[in-house]
């Protein structure tokens, strides 16, 4: 049996295109992407706001889709997938984060999943016996649960970037697949989430053609994220098939050990999955980037307070009523007190002084500056200045907080006050 392989490359704005092309044959793509069907390309959008480290960069997507066409993929064959939750808007998310840019000057299809006509599938029509071995989605959703119809036989890349995450230590290609699989009632997975991923995965490798995970470290995340990090310029791109060798790597790079820290590696390695082991895992590109230790202090050691009470709702002393609450109509007020904190408080007060800082580097600069500077073969020769408005004021922040509350309390499912135009078959 061949080893999992893991491809790093070290970048700058000026190689970045090209440097996404070879990253991403020294994974062997080709040979895990078949060029005749669909390929979904797994867009991550962690903070329908700009914040570094937290969602798919638009230079990730371009690199990917250039090199994509450039190696002879059909782009009639190849879309943007994008999921929502009941906190993060999806498209003011790929609007703020300059994805939808990328998106329409490839003209490609760009698929949201709850959008009318994208229709869901139980998932036990598609996996059959396997839904036996799920470690815990048949106990968390015991009337079932469903997938889209349209990954049934697609390729997808999924397009994590490096980061941490207050639930599972760190987060990249395994939990990418968190979203696009499962329905609006997922944060009932929370309390067993390793247990989750481990069986997504599982789900991913019946259902899909090909997977593929390209993963972006330009920007990476320190301390109680997806959202609320401290980001850190380190210029690494890394790419595989192997979902647990890519994030087994990713781990290894921001200071944690994958098998004894990060317990979803652990679970997949275990069954087979994938390998966590990074000791045996084939190292290609630029393999003594991998050898580098940015010795990230993790999610736990400055926790937000809104991710101290998660973690006492989910797995602490306030679990018995609360998480019984998020299974009923009373869940909304844990959507409600998400945004207040996270988009009414924490962004505008503290995390756009983080933002404005790395809007200073290069990269920060390429994103402030996209859609008006030029791209060649190999990347980006000029991003650009940081003169101009960088960041909306803190009011203006503030009233769109205010349109995402309600936007949330509308779509809450639990409410049923939107209508739901996801077309869902019955078993």
């Amino acid at each position: 049996m061949s080893r999992s392989k893991v491809a790093i490359v070290k970048t700058s704005p000026q190689t970045v295109l090209e440097d996404y092309h070879r990253l991403m044959n020294a994974a062997g793509y080709q040979d895990v992407l078949s060029k005749e069907v669909d390929t979904a390309l797994k867009v991550n959008i962690s903070w329908h706001f700009f914040y570094p480290a937290c969602s798919t960069t638009p230079w990730q997507l371009e690199g990917v889709i250039r090199a994509m066409k450039r190696d002879g993929y059909d782009p009639n064959l190849i879309h943007a997938c994008h999921n929502r939750t009941v906190v993060i808007d999806s498209r003011l998310g790929e609007r703020e984060n300059k994805q939808i840019d990328v998106v329409e000057a490839h003209k490609l299809r760009n698929i949201h999943l709850y959008d009318e006509g994208e229709e869901w599938v139980p998932v036990a029509d598609v996996v059959g016996d396997l839904a036996n071995d799920f470690l815990c989605l048949n106990e968390v959703y015991p009337k079932g649960f469903s997938i889209p119809r349209r990954m049934i036989g697609e390729n997808i890349i999924h397009l994590p970037t490096v980061k941490t995450h207050v639930f599972t230590t760190m987060t990249g290609a395994m939990k990418n697949a968190f979203g696009g699989l499962l329905n609006e009632h997922r944060h009932w997975t929370h309390p067993v989430i390793h247990e989750t991923l481990v069986d997504l995965l599982m789900i991913q490798k019946k259902i899909h053609g090909g997977i593929f995970a390209v993963m972006d470290g330009t920007f990476a995340g320190d301390g109680p994220g997806p959202r609320c990090m401290i980001p850190h310029v380190k210029n690494v791109l890394l790419a595989s098939e192997d979902q647990v060798a890519i994030d087994a790597v990713a781990a290894k790079l921001m200071g944690f050990d994958p098998l004894s820290d990060v317990k979803f590696i652990r679970l997949a390695h275990e069954r087979g999955l994938g390998c966590g082991d990074v000791s045996e895992i084939e190292i290609t590109g630029d393999a003594e980037v991998a050898k580098e230790n940015w010795h990230f202090e993790g999610p736990f050691k400055k926790m937000t307070f809104a991710a101290s009470m998660q973690h006492k709702i989910y797995w602490g002393g306030l679990r018995g009523f609360m998480e019984w609450s998020l299974r009923t109509w009373l869940a909304p007020w844990a959507y409600i007190a998400s945004v207040l904190y996270h988009d009414t408080f924490w962004y505008p007060f503290k995390g756009r002084l983080r933002v404005r800082q790395a809007l200073r580097s290069e990269w920060g600069r390429l994103f402030h500056n996209w859609g008006t500077v030029t791209a060649d073969d190999r990347g980006y020769a000029d991003v650009g200045e940081t003169g101009g408005k960088l960041l909306r004021s803190a009011g203006k922040l503030f009233g769109m907080s205010i349109r995402i509350l309600f936007t949330c309390i509308k779509e809450a499912p639990e409410l049923g006050l939107g209508r739901r135009k996801r077309a869902e078959k019955p078993s």
